[in-house]
């Protein structure tokens, strides 16, 4: 069967296949003294908490799962907007907000309605690999450009101008950003956005990571910079709603109507239930829970990543959100007699029984010798993870 040109620009997942070697150990280690520790998971531990439960068993309960509007709920797009205002004192209209079928649907949204066959959108390297696929997807091209450690793996206004071009229709960004942790600073963001905005590009920010901020310099929206900024965010990370597949974007006014035509199409809806359910995440009981686990994320960076460089895996930027670790292991990689991340990752799930994701999903600069931890996992799981780490690589 013929298969659309589009999908051979869609490059594999290949930190699946690391996922199913690790099963695989998984599942021959359970009974064992060592089982498997998973540090390759981009997923909270925790999950929604009660009110957010209870809202939908009641959604269920009496009935409330039918079609909504594809902008989503006009009460949840209401308590988005007063989120804003509350957590980061910005002024953001319920009627910009589109609530989405995870953030995933709001990039793909994003894209299909301001990239062309050919257009160019610029991001770093390094990078979430599905947002350069969504870019592919539109049929533009995704052009990833090498970020160093002074530039805090981000994207920098000088590298934008170096290489901006006639094709170039905007930058597709994401603070904090997976796999690194960290953010753009704002000085930066306001550089890049103004330098896009006078050649009349996009500037797309995926803040899905946004809420678990450790850093009040680092820990504001790019949507304070003007309302041209498409941001993207998502009850998953923060929120801890990963498999409900609910996110939302903020767009400019005059985008919404393309969006809603777009969605309306695309995926009718987001999920009702999940809709219904988010609308307890922004009670007070909520937001002091997800506020506790933010600590806790916090508290697990500042034990594990002196531990990772303790033992010779130096993150070179202390990721400021998120719950990632961005490791060079090219000293680690020489003891254990391998020459890439992707060798050393199977290295450690077969010989420490320990799970982590190689860099080679997320660009081609310098990512063969970077892993990314996921500090995702308890605390105890941590401990015990390092010291197998630090038994192995002595």
């Amino acid at each position: 069967m013929r298969t659309a040109a589009r999908v051979d620009r869609i490059e594999p997942f290949h930190v699946m296949e690391v996922g199913k070697a690790a099963a695989r150990i998984a599942r021959e280690v359970q009974d064992s003294d060592t089982p498997m520790l998973f540090l390759n998971i981009g997923e909270p531990d925790f999950t929604a908490p009660p009110l957010v439960r209870e809202a939908a068993e009641r959604a269920v309960a009496t009935g409330r799962t039918q079609y909504t509007q594809a902008l989503g709920l006009d009460s949840l797009r209401e308590r988005i907007s007063d989120w804003y205002a509350r957590r980061f004192g910005l002024a953001v209209p319920a009627r910009r907000i589109v609530v989405t079928a995870g953030a995933s649907a709001a990039l793909q949204l994003a894209c299909l309605a301001l990239v062309d066959r050919g257009d160019e959108i610029l991001m770093p390297d390094p990078c979430y690999p599905c947002n350069r696929h969504f870019v592919s997807a539109a049929e533009g091209r995704p052009v990833l450009l090498p970020s160093t450690a002074a530039e805090r793996f981000q994207l920098s206004a000088d590298r934008l101008r170096e290489h901006w071009g006639p094709a170039s229709r905007g930058v597709l960004l994401a603070s904090p950003s997976n796999p690194t942790g960290t953010s753009i600073h704002p000085d930066e963001l306001r550089a890049i956005h103004g330098f896009v905005g006078e050649r009349g590009g996009v500037t797309m920010v995926d803040e899905i990571y946004l809420g678990l901020s450790y850093d009040d310099t680092f820990g504001q929206s790019a949507l304070a910079l003007d309302d041209q900024v498409i941001s993207i965010n998502s009850f998953s990370k923060y929120f801890n709603m990963t498999g409900w597949r609910l996110g939302w974007m903020v767009v400019p006014d005059a985008l919404v109507p393309v969006v809603e035509k777009l969605a309306q199409n695309l995926f009718i809806c987001p999920s009702v239930i999940a809709q219904y359910a988010a609308l307890a995440c922004f009670e007070p009981e909520s937001i002091a829970e997800y506020e506790q686990r933010r600590a806790e994320f916090k508290a697990r960076r500042d034990w594990f990543i002196p531990a990772l460089q303790e033992m010779g895996l130096d993150v070179p930027v202390m990721p400021d959100g998120a719950f990632y670790a961005w490791a060079d292991c090219s000293a680690a990689m020489r003891r254990l007699g391998v020459d890439s991340s992707w060798d050393f990752a199977f290295e450690l799930m077969k010989r420490a029984h320990v799970a982590v994701t190689p860099g080679r999903d997320f660009g081609t600069a310098e990512t063969g010798h970077f892993v990314r931890f996921s500090t995702a996992s308890a605390m105890a799981q941590l401990q015990q993870a390092a010291g197998r780490l630090k038994g192995l690589l002595a």
